[in-house]
């Protein structure tokens, strides 16, 4: 690997797996994992490198004054710059302000450095959603926060700065028109304003992950695509009218198609990827694939964020189970969406 900026990798929640999977990626895959570090906190990683490790020594958490310190570190080491104020261990496996707290200052911190142009991307671990409203952070989490950081620095508000979920295996990609809202919400934002723009987001970023124009295939709302008005209209009053915007701007956009199909179709090698109206409509199809290889990307932010797709897994957390597999995924896509 050429010698770019270095690449963050946050700590995600410390009373989750978070840290014993990113200990466990610069273990597993030291030639991908050089030029990276952990935004984080060092008593923390050390505890789950101590935990990952087992019987043998730990590997030593070697703390950085800068970023690009990170191509220096010798091997066997794990390379950190602190992003959290110095607290005291969180519990392990339980929610709590101070882990919600320490995980989101990790992620502000990458967020910012990236926006300067001091790292290359973020790779994030993941985070409790709870334990981020039990510390008052204003965001259900990643994506809205990154969000919310991107408008700050470039002086806009969070809706000038549209972004979309990419969730992606070697199987299937799919990106969202909703994310983390209700379903009464997630309803309301398919409109051919929002369908649109979801449209135009993702042909953009594929077209640069792919060097080529992507198909895209778009799920209707209702089932079987509404059947001409007989479940709903929206995809008669929202969805077809955006996607005939988005093919008048040379986008090569089709549907909408019938939800439980278009998945299978897409996977068969017919489209490079599926916009799907909300949450869990467009997710379950690539997590029932397997998490291990999932990556969520983060599509519209002006720097790289790449993520594993799975949570925090407090049941496992402090066991050294944990597969640092999709971790390692998301480090790999980063990288290749960086050139």
């Amino acid at each position: 690997m050429s010698k770019h900026r270095p690449l963050a990798i946050t700590l995600g929640d410390p009373a989750g797996i978070g840290p014993e999977i990113v200990a466990k990626a610069f273990a597993a895959e030291p030639h991908l994992m050089r030029g990276a570090f952990v935004a984080g906190d060092a008593q923390c990683l050390r505890r789950a490198a101590a935990i990952v490790c087992g019987t043998l020594p730990p590997w030593p958490v070697a703390v950085l004054d800068s970023p690009e310190e990170a191509f220096d570190v010798p091997p066997r080491c794990l390379p950190l710059v602190q992003a959290a104020s110095g607290r005291e261990l969180p519990p392990l496996a339980r929610v709590s302000a101070q882990a919600g707290r320490i995980a989101a200052d990790c992620v502000t911190w990458a967020a910012r450095a990236a926006l300067r142009g001091e790292i290359e991307a973020v790779v994030t671990a993941p985070l409790n959603k709870e334990a981020l409203a039990a510390a008052g952070v204003p965001y259900p989490g990643h994506t809205e926060l990154l969000q919310a950081e991107a408008a700050r620095h470039l002086g806009r508000t969070a809706g000038d700065v549209p972004v979309r979920m990419m969730l992606a295996n070697d199987e299937l990609r799919t990106v969202l028109v909703s994310i983390h809202v209700s379903m009464r919400e997630a309803l309301d934002a398919v409109n051919r304003d929002g369908v649109l723009q979801t449209l135009v987001i993702t042909h953009a970023s594929l077209a640069r992950l792919l060097g080529r124009e992507p198909r895209i295939a778009v799920a209707g709302l209702n089932p079987h695509a509404g059947e001409g008005g007989l479940f709903g209209r929206e995809e008669i009053d929202a969805i077809a009218p955006a996607i005939a915007d988005a093919r008048a701007r040379g986008i090569d956009a089709h549907g909408p198609f019938a939800p439980d199909t278009v998945f299978m179709r897409a996977r068969k090698g017919e489209f490079d990827v599926v916009v799907a109206m909300y949450h869990d409509q467009g997710l379950i199809p690539v997590k029932y694939l397997g998490v291990e290889q999932g990556v969520n990307v983060t599509l519209g932010l002006p720097f790289v964020r790449t993520s594993p797709d799975h949570g925090t897994a407090f049941d496992i957390a402090g066991t050294g189970r944990a597969d640092a597999s999709s971790l390692v995924e998301a480090v790999r896509m980063a990288r290749r969406l960086v050139g």
